[in-house]
């Protein structure tokens, strides 16, 4: 290998020797063929004076031969440098010394064990050599995250933030119905943005297993600032709302502390003073119901008025159904007036015991309907408390099939489920 080197290095001195000599041979022509060529060019006019006649070929002449010095100086100083870079080359392969006045290429012959190197040290391995399946296992490839997809379950794989949160019981379908959510979630960063969220609610007294339910209601929770909710918090035990009525009210309505202060004084005044109640029973009610501090108040307005106009229910009785059911508050008013109808108007029960037993207002219209007409049938539809074998509202619409069969209409849940079908 070494005798190759020296072979290519002593053409390419031939080479440059022969490159370089002519173009400079080609020069001093031009520039004799120039210096003769400038002085043919003055010439006398015939007045007598003397003029310059530019003659165009000797211009382009002498414009030739500097392009030309050039372009040969540049491909002789690159030569230079190629020549002396191979002579370092060399020196640094055979290992030997080179002593002042001593020809490169007269050096003792380099062996080809004294050429190899150390490619392992060189730099990156090659795209094609072979590995072992050790190597093989620990490459890691970078994921590539998808630029648009339908479902926020594309992404899991690629996000942290998205994988924790299933981990926590998110559900990501009920998201993917939500505008604007999922880029939400993929713009957070669980460490930075999630972690102090959750944090914070297990410092009020949320349980662990209540928030993936949150936030899988609530998603808008991770934006809201520290600050923020910290303040939301403080109201509520300023009102008198004890911690764990906080907390239970959180993981029942995680809109809770979203709203501003504000907002959350003004329900509460409009709950106290529409049903006129003290501030017990408010909180009372908004503990059992914290959605009623969230959604609209335009419902609980108009079934007050259905309670009032359309069913007679006075105001005291009212605030005493409310105090009981606070749901009737956001009940369907088809609901409630379909249901007072059947009990007042069919069974002839009347409002005061209504109000004795406000859960059946709750109730489903169905299950009130299929065991009074069965109890009807028996002859066993007997509602008033002043007549024998009196049968209470709450005891008609909570107690189970059977013990509904066995207690009340004293027959079989068999017998029960044949006249089911008849209706």
């Amino acid at each position: 290998m070494a005798s190759s080197c020296t072979q290519l290095c002593l053409q390419c001195r031939r080479f440059y020797s022969r490159t370089v000599a002519h173009p400079w041979r080609r020069f001093t022509h031009l520039g004799h063929g120039t210096s003769a060529t400038q002085s043919s060019i003055k010439k006398s006019t015939p007045n007598g004076s003397s003029v310059i006649r530019t003659n165009r070929a000797a211009i382009q002449a002498r414009q030739t031969w500097k392009h030309q010095l050039f372009y040969y100086s540049d491909f002789t100083a690159k030569h230079l440098s190629a020549e002396e870079k191979t002579s370092k080359d060399i020196e640094e392969l055979s290992g030997a010394d080179v002593v002042e006045g001593t020809n490169l290429l007269e050096a003792a012959p380099v062996t080809e064990s004294q050429l190899s190197l150390d490619l392992e040290g060189a730099g990156e391995l090659s795209a094609l050599e072979e590995i072992c399946d050790e190597e093989a296992v620990g490459i890691t490839v970078p994921s590539v995250m998808p630029p648009a997809a339908s479902s926020l379950s594309v992404y899991v794989d690629h996000s942290e933030t998205l994988t924790k949160l299933v981990q926590l019981g998110v559900n990501l379908w009920k998201l993917d119905q939500r505008p604007n959510v999922g880029s939400m979630l993929l713009r957070l960063d669980f460490n930075t943005d999630v972690t102090p969220r959750l944090l914070f609610l297990k410092e009020i007294g949320v349980e662990n297993s209540h928030f993936g339910d949150i936030i899988t209601r609530n998603p808008f929770i991770l934006t809201e600032s520290l600050e923020n909710l910290q303040t939301r918090v403080d109201y509520l035990k300023s009102k008198q709302f004890s911690s764990e009525a906080v907390a239970s009210m959180v993981s029942k309505a995680p809109y809770l502390l979203n709203f501003s202060v504000k907002r959350l004084d003004n329900r509460l005044g409009f709950f106290q003073q529409q049903l006129k109640l003290s501030a017990l029973h408010t909180r009372n009610i908004i503990t059992r119901l914290p959605r009623l501090l969230c959604g609209s108040l335009e419902p609980v307005k108009e079934n007050l008025k259905v309670c009032e106009l359309e069913l007679g229910f006075k105001a005291n009785e009212i605030q005493h159904i409310v105090i009981a059911v606070p749901k009737v508050l956001t009940a369907s008013k088809r609901k409630l007036t379909q249901i007072f109808d059947f009990i007042h108007n069919t069974m002839k029960v009347p409002h005061h015991l209504v109000v004795k037993f406000p859960q059946v207002l709750n109730s489903k219209y169905l299950r009130i309907r299929e065991r009074h007409l069965f109890l009807d049938y028996l002859g066993k539809a007997q509602y008033d408390p002043n007549l024998p074998n009196y049968i209470t509202l709450d005891r008609l619409v909570s107690l189970p099939d059977d013990m509904f069969c066995t207690e009340l209409a004293l027959t079989t849940v068999e017998d029960f489920y044949l006249f089911q079908k008849t209706l």
